[in-house]
């Protein structure tokens, strides 16, 4: 089994920034992607950015160029630096971890930290 936590979320203003962590532990394997998704109230999750153990990252078209996902594979951790909030950014986050099992996929999800921004 694979646990995940998230730190990081908050209340900031529009304009402010935050820093999400997300830690991984458990059976975790070599072949796995990291990212983040959010849910705004009302509305499905999506994705926000997610990046595989090689480097390659998916960025939503909303958040390209003001949010940045890094990872440290040595630690399986993930982050997501976010910088000029909007209020529409307003969300839970969740983390995400999705593993690769022979020929299956497994997708394990943390808790959610909220993300607020206020005007």
């Amino acid at each position: 089994q694979v646990q995940l936590v998230e730190s990081g979320g908050g209340l900031v203003q529009t304009g402010g920034s935050l820093s999400l962590s997300c830690a991984a532990s458990g059976s975790i394997f070599r072949s796995n992607a990291m990212g983040w998704y959010r849910q705004a109230p009302g509305k499905q999750r999506e994705l926000v950015a997610h990046m595989g153990s090689g480097g390659t990252t998916n960025y939503a078209d909303s958040i390209k160029g003001r949010f940045t996902i890094s990872r440290d594979n040595a630690k399986n951790t993930v982050y997501l630096q976010m910088n000029s909030l909007k209020p529409e950014d307003t969300g839970v986050y969740y983390c995400n971890l999705r593993q690769f099992v022979r020929v299956s996929l497994i997708d394990y999800w943390g808790q959610g930290t909220q993300v607020t921004v206020s005007s």
